[in-house]
């Protein structure tokens, strides 16, 4: 059974347009279908759709028309695009397109993700409209969904949105897919801090987060771990409210649309067309939408350098030079036209003559006829982007090479170079090796071309479009059972309200309470999470209560909790149980131990804390504690591991225990845990409402400790063994609210 079994009603595709575009031309609305890869091949997936999915056969499409409609045409086109193209507009003024897309998008998100920092604006009037187009995607959204839809958002115009539509509705899965290279933390930290951390939360509001290439992948893990703390399990990450999948999604073509296109009498009637104007020339096709990121003038000096070292090609091959028009309004645009139209005129001035043109350069866009023609006809496709997502002009060449004849060249910059390793790969920044790669794909025996482009045609034609938008689908529906397994144990709201029914009966209540990720999140040190006004409220609310017991029950040092809590009429147990303090009495150790072990072992501890700047050492009564939250995490888990494999074979002979908290190791003496701890309290008296919420594996100790009839709560989506898991910190402090307003 397929994991979309699971029934959701609706696949809801959203992205920057619509795969068609609406204009208003004397008050009369005109369609026509939008360009692009990324319209295409979903469309393919689309019309698939409902055979790889018989449960789910319905499907929408979310995004902005192309144009701006006016408020009184707006009703026309929802119904139009919903009963012809089952899509629902998302209408947004120039002024904001302006800014979010030619200005966020296209000037920050665009250079910096494609590695020109050079080019990158960091413009905060960009940043606001960016996100207030991501809140208007949003509320056209809540407009629509349905229980049960299942959501895939699309690429890095809107890496904002499925954190907010989470916030809004949790019940639905959401996909997020990156259509662009994600680039390394060194360059991705360009980004202001602001800026880049909701960025990534923004992400992360996903339940499956899909990159084209396992580098891309790493970069966005390493991301979020160096920015935001989290780490990762196999590909999962885990949030406070649900887990979070990271994987890899090479996306693919229409294989047989371009395979197929190659023998259409259209395109033969094409090609006879170019065979006429080139004789005999061997002929190397560059395709590329005009864009900095594509290296095209690199490309040519690579030819320019090519025809000045083998001069023996001069006269026998011709480069047809296409450049597809590109997104107005970027700056490095209009420069680079004129660079490229300039390079063109000096390869045919110092190279050509009466009788051959050694560049063919065209600015202009080609439908599908044309352009399979040209994919069909050159010998050579050179594709040498410096820095590409993916490029699917590469696997567009070779699906259309119907003979397997033919010779790809690809810069190892494209992500579809880690697919199409049977090409020649070259270096886009290195004319020397594009000149080389030029002279042997022309020299390439038949046979050899044929063996190439077979093995690339077959792996395209297992794994296309259609492919890999069904393998994102089912990967996302997989998520479902992920995330049910996971909230099957957070607190609902029935059982909310049957623990605080429970405590308002109740005549006897003990409450035990960790502190540091349960009462305040967790600090990059622990003397910045002193307890706020709300927390303090809510302590003295709850133990100026006659029928309250309140304990807090903390790996801190008794110093700190004294100090902030000694003035609070209830207990306190510090080091995980060794120091106790009940209301109104001094303090005393649970248990006598030998700490002699504390002066030997600090030196070990001094040595790794000198390996790693940021962390420190916290000396307590009975522990040692090793703290590296606020060092580079890439360097920290590690350096903890070893830490801590160190620790386990040193001490393996004396009384002692290895704990590993958060970001925290910390050596304790042995025999001593919170459940004792706990045991010490609840032997006071008979108590007919006990329970007890924490946040980590110390916190276990206590669950296990508690009686049936107590409640256990454990702040974090995690397996645990007390019954309930809250989100996090907002929801303890709620819960606690709710306890004592009733």
């Amino acid at each position: 059974m397929s994991p979309l079994d699971i029934q959701h009603k609706r696949l809801v595709i959203v992205s920057n347009r619509l795969p068609f575009t609406a204009k208003l031309e004397n008050g009369t609305l005109q369609f026509s279908e939008s360009a692009g890869g990324l319209a295409t091949g979903l469309s393919a997936f689309l019309d698939s759709y409902k055979y790889h999915f018989p449960t789910s056969k319905e499907h929408l499409w979310v995004g902005w028309p192309g144009s701006t409609i006016d408020e009184p045409y707006r009703d026309t086109l929802r119904s139009k695009a919903l009963v012809d193209f089952q899509s629902y507009p998302v209408f947004l003024s120039e002024e904001d397109m302006d800014l979010f897309y030619l200005g966020f998008c296209n000037k920050t998100l665009w250079p910096l993700f494609h590695y020109f920092p050079s080019y990158t604006h960091y413009n905060e009037e960009y940043w606001q409209n960016y996100k207030k187009v991501n809140h208007l995607f949003l509320e056209t959204l809540l407009e629509i969904l349905q229980e049960g839809d299942l959501v895939w958002i699309q690429d890095y115009h809107l890496m904002l949105l499925p954190e907010l539509l989470r916030q809004q509705r949790p019940d639905l899965l959401i996909g997020f897919f990156l259509h662009i290279p994600f680039p390394s933390f060194e360059i991705f930290r360009l980004l202001p801090l602001r800026w880049r951390r909701e960025i990534l939360e923004g992400l992360l509001g996903s339940d499956l987060i899909g990159f084209h290439t396992y580098e891309y992948t790493h970069h966005f893990i390493q991301s979020v771990l160096r920015i935001l703390g989290y780490d990762h399990y196999m590909g999962r990450i885990s949030l406070p409210n649900h887990i979070v999948k990271v994987d890899t999604f090479p996306m693919g073509i229409d294989f047989h649309r371009f395979f197929d296109a190659s023998t259409h009498p259209a395109t033969e009637q094409e090609k006879l067309a170019l065979h006429s104007t080139l004789a005999d020339s061997q002929v190397i096709l560059s395709v590329d939408r005009l864009d900095y990121s594509k290296g095209i003038l690199n490309r040519l000096q690579g030819y320019e350098y090519f025809l000045e070292v083998y001069p023996e090609y001069r006269g026998k091959v011709i480069l047809i030079a296409l450049v597809v028009p590109s997104r107005i309004g970027v700056d490095q645009y209009e420069t680079m036209k004129k660079q490229i139209e300039e390079l063109v005129g000096r390869i045919n001035g110092n190279y050509g003559s009466i009788g051959w043109t050694p560049v063919i350069y065209q600015y202009k866009n080609l439908s599908l006829h044309p352009l399979s023609a040209l994919y069909s006809i050159s010998d050579v496709a050179l594709v040498t982007p410096l820095r590409d997502g993916m490029n699917l002009i590469a696997k567009e060449y070779v699906a259309s090479r119907t003979d397997k004849t033919g010779v790809l060249i690809l810069s190892e910059m494209a992500g579809s170079a880690k697919e199409l390793g049977e090409a020649i790969i070259i270096n886009p920044n290195d004319r020397v090796e594009i000149a080389e790669a030029l002279k042997e794909s022309l020299q390439m025996p038949a046979g050899e071309q044929q063996r190439r482009m077979y093995v690339m045609q077959e792996r395209l034609r297992r794994y296309d479009v259609v492919r890999w938008a069904g393998d994102f689908v089912e990967s996302l529906g997989e998520m479902r059972q992920v995330q049910q397994k996971l909230n099957a144990k957070l607190l609902s709201d029935v059982a909310r309200k049957n623990l605080v029914a429970r405590y308002s009966s109740a005549t006897r209540r003990l409450l035990f309470l960790d502190y540091d990720g349960t009462l305040v999140p967790f600090m990059r040190r622990p003397s910045l999470a002193s307890p706020s006004a709300a927390v303090i409220d809510i302590l003295t609310r709850l133990s100026t209560d006659q029928q309250n017991m309140i304990v807090l029950i903390s790996g801190r040092d008794r110093t700190t909790l004294e100090e902030w809590f000694g003035h609070l009429p209830i207990g306190i147990a510090a080091e995980h149980g060794y120091w106790l303090r009940e209301a109104g009495f001094d303090w005393h150790m649970l248990k006598h131990t030998n700490t002699d072990w504390k002066a030997r072992l600090m030196p070990v501890f001094q040595q790794y804390a000198d390996r790693l700047p940021g962390s420190f050492i916290e000396e307590k009564d009975h522990s040692l504690a090793f703290h590296y939250r606020a060092a580079d995490p890439d360097q920290a888990g590690p350096l903890a591991s070893e830490f801590t494999d160190h620790l386990m074979n040193f001490t393996a002979n004396i009384d002692v225990q290895v704990l590993q908290g958060s970001k925290v190791v910390e050596l304790r003496q042995a025999g001593v845990n919170k459940g004792i701890a706990a045991m010490h309290w609840m032997s006071k008296g008979d108590f007919d409402f006990i329970i007890g919420i924490g946040d980590d594996w110390t916190d276990e100790d206590l669950f296990l400790a508690l009686p049936k009839s107590a409640f256990s709560l454990r702040v974090g989506v995690t397996n645990t063994q007390a019954q309930y898991n809250l989100r996090g910190v907002e929801d303890v402090l709620k819960l606690l609210r709710s306890m004592i307003d009733g």
